[in-house]
């Protein structure tokens, strides 16, 4: 079988997008989630000449993605962060675009604000369920996986990914009632 070398700056430029996005949907902040998926991708690049290829390059991706958001989740220093309150304005992008706001010319002022506020309130949601049940929503339901997918990136078997994402979804029904 012909080893086939990876290259890192074609798999950042193909991955980013949908590390950050699993990154910012995990931690719910975005410097918190652009730090954890530089952190993603450095610990890629370290262990890349390691990859045996046993899974497949994006499931394997995904996998240090979610221990990366694991453990930052779990640090001191990120639960004495969520605690403060910020005053200030989120930064804008290049584009000009604030990262929590997605612009649709379509929807009037008042739908937007509503919008947003179904969104923050979902993704307070995800983020009360507990680590395992929430990677498997995020992973699944967000981010769009298959259940061997995500057996893969979280390192539990395809059964307990469809009983835990099942047990996730019944929570996520009961906080959400009326909402959606």
């Amino acid at each position: 079988m012909g080893e086939e070398n990876i290259n890192f700056d074609e798999l950042v430029l193909e991955h980013k997008d949908k590390v950050f996005n699993l990154c910012y949907r995990f931690l719910g902040n975005y410097e918190e989630a652009d730090d954890c998926a530089q952190e993603t991708f450095v610990k890629i690049y370290r262990s890349l000449k390691d990859f045996r290829r046993e899974s497949s390059v994006s499931t394997w991706i995904y996998r240090i993605a979610v221990n990366t958001c694991k453990n930052r989740a779990a640090s001191a220093q990120y639960r004495r962060s969520r605690n403060m309150v910020r005053l200030d304005e989120p930064k804008e992008t290049e584009d000009g675009a604030r990262p929590s706001e997605i612009g649709d010319d379509k929807l009037s002022p008042a739908k937007e604000a509503d919008r947003r506020e179904k969104g923050e309130l979902i993704q307070e949601a995800i983020d009360s369920l507990p680590h395992d049940q929430k990677s498997v929503v995020i992973l699944r339901d967000v981010e769009g996986l298959s259940y061997e997918d995500i057996a893969g990136a979280t390192g539990l078997n395809p059964g307990t990914v469809k009983s835990k994402l099942s047990r996730a979804r019944q929570e996520l029904r009961k906080k959400l009632k009326g909402l959606v």
